[in-house]
């Protein structure tokens, strides 16, 4: 079932140089608990297209529909945005209390939501992220990675029907991308649908479709074994490929190979 569908998706930005087309005519769909992920380089239009998710742009042309609400029709904001969250690269810019289970239940507040609903909702947002030890704890106390865990529980407590992240672990270190990472992988899991931009294309590859941009346009969409099984034309894009993929094409496997256990289990048989 389609959870979000595009139409002849156009957005153009004007800028004191001129009109700068963003997005050029997408046409494209996402089931309902669905892991997308969306890869290209700067400028691509990844984080237009996010934008666009929840409303926070409208088209300039064309149509974009979440849960069946057309995003350019006003009425329709709230409902979107209750359906649709957001979490950016930089956590500290998303985080607005000076206790962690505040900031969390910041959002349901501000929905006039019940007090006892509102500590549901942050107890099991905190529990899913890994991160109930320190609901007592000031945000700036805590890593990247933990503060990015809290973003994400701030999207959990909204109950929304879909994520979108937006190159959520651009800013962090090994171990908080492993972090991060693990608590989409959850959020997945439990049904969400999961719309991941990023540069990691290790992170890319454990989605279920990929969307591959370049100026605007979506160039291909696939599965990870297909998208990535055409190195050559994912370089030329100026992408990286997984390091899995790209030893396997130099030891001359099969395609298809993604993750170090593929790779293991390919050199086994061989």
């Amino acid at each position: 079932m389609e959870i979000i569908k595009a139409e002849n998706l156009k957005h153009i930005y004007k800028t004191a140089a001129g009109e700068k087309l963003a997005l050029d005519n997408l046409n494209f769909s996402i089931n309902d608990g669905e892991f997308v992920a969306i890869i290209g380089t700067n400028g691509s239009g990844k984080s237009t297209l996010a934008k666009h998710f929840n409303a926070l742009l409208k088209p300039t042309t064309g149509k974009i529909f979440v849960a069946g609400l057309d995003t350019s029709d006003e009425k329709n904001l709230w409902a979107i945005r209750e359906n649709v969250g957001m979490v950016f690269q930089n956590p500290d810019n998303e985080i607005v209390a000076a206790i962690v289970e505040d900031d969390i239940a910041f959002g349901p507040e501000n929905l006039g939501i019940e007090t006892s609903e509102i500590r549901r909702r942050v107890d099991l947002a905190l529990e899913n992220v890994n991160m109930t030890a320190y609901r007592n704890f000031s945000p700036s106390k805590l890593s990247g990675g933990q503060k990015q865990r809290i973003a994400i529980a701030g999207a959990i407590a909204m109950q929304t029907k879909i994520i979108v992240f937006d190159e959520p672990t651009a800013m962090l270190d090994p171990q908080g991308r492993r972090e991060v990472l693990a608590t989409i992988k959850k959020l997945h899991a439990q049904g969400l649908t999961i719309i991941l931009i990023t540069h990691f294309m290790e992170e890319a590859a454990t989605a279920d479709k990929i969307f591959v941009m370049e100026q605007g346009k979506i160039l291909k969409i696939g599965t990870p074994k297909e998208i990535f099984s055409d190195i050559k034309e994912i370089k030329r894009l100026g992408l990286d490929v997984p390091v899995a993929a790209e030893l396997a094409t130099r030891l001359k496997l099969p395609a298809g190979i993604l993750t170090a256990k593929d790779l293991i289990n390919a050199l086994s048989v061989k």
